[in-house]
């Protein structure tokens, strides 16, 4: 698509225009991953922007791409997931005209705080605002793949949110966690991190959820979840008394004022959240 299409939506949106393309440019990443053979069934999405991608469309805009790898065994490389990126890359610039340069796809394998393996890759793109800027000074995005993390309930082949020209005639879809896993993994990294975006993300999840919701399944995912990690299960007084609620307060526009076109007031949004614990609390 054309720069000028990305500076309409922006406008619409009363959101910058980095953060439309990124959007865009993320569309196109997640079609290609389900597209791939090595990614497409093991590759599962989650996380902030699997909620504005595959069930929210009104939600604050994200920036990264989560997943959790389901899938057979293998020796974890920094080589093997960029040959894999470099296909990808290649990909998306066949079916949308969007360059990935080779020398700006990075992976590393870490060991982390638990003590086992995580993957983080970066990806430079050259989209419709910026084609003819140098490698150095293109934006990137971030993929996080954790290789540690069952997946408790059934993900699901979900079409991915696209409000731009540019179509796969099949559209774009992706495997991505069922709504009640999103919302305890929500939960969850809310009593670990107590992050501006983890409490956005649980209200919205609650506020929005449909009537189908399986409230029994949620609760019991949550407790595997959180005895997988060994946190406790969520509470309010574990919200008030935690290290980070002053910093919860304070970085709230900081972190999510980017992120959509009128930020929210912190203080509706902490009220809401003992309502939605005891909700969790509660319910068999």
């Amino acid at each position: 698509i054309l720069k000028d299409e990305i500076q309409r939506i922006a406008t619409a949106k009363k959101l910058g225009i980095d953060i439309v393309e990124k959007d865009y440019i993320l569309s196109w990443v997640l079609a290609a991953i389900h597209h791939h053979d090595a990614t497409k069934n093991s590759w599962i999405f989650k996380g902030g922007t699997c909620l504005k991608k595959c069930y929210f469309e009104t939600y604050r805009f994200s920036e990264d791409l989560d997943f959790t790898y389901r899938g057979e065994a293998h020796e974890p490389t920094e080589d093997y997931y960029k040959n894999i990126f470099i296909e990808i890359a290649q990909w998306i610039y066949e079916n949308a005209g969007i360059e990935l340069p080779q020398q700006g796809i990075e992976f590393e394998v870490f060991t982390n705080p638990r003590n086992t393996t995580s993957v983080q890759g970066k990806l430079t793109y050259r989209g419709p605002i910026q084609r003819n800027v140098g490698i150095t000074r293109l934006p990137r995005l971030k993929i996080d793949l954790t290789l540690d993390e069952p997946t408790l309930v059934d993900p699901q082949i979900k079409n991915v949110g696209h409000p731009y020209s540019d179509m796969l005639e099949e559209g774009k879809r992706i495997l991505a966690y069922s709504y009640e896993e999103l919302f305890a993994e929500k939960l969850r990294a809310l009593v670990q991190r107590l992050r501006p975006r983890d409490l956005y993300d649980v209200i919205h999840l609650y506020q929005q959820r449909d009537a189908n919701i399986n409230i029994g399944l949620l609760k019991q995912t949550l407790q595997k979840k959180c005895a997988l990690r060994s946190v406790p299960f969520p509470k309010i007084e574990l919200i008030e008394n935690h290290d980070n609620r002053k910093l919860l307060e304070s970085e709230w526009a900081t972190q999510l004022r980017h992120q959509m076109p009128e930020l929210p007031s912190f203080d509706l949004f902490l009220n809401e959240l003992g309502k939605i614990l005891d909700w969790v609390a509660i319910k068999n």
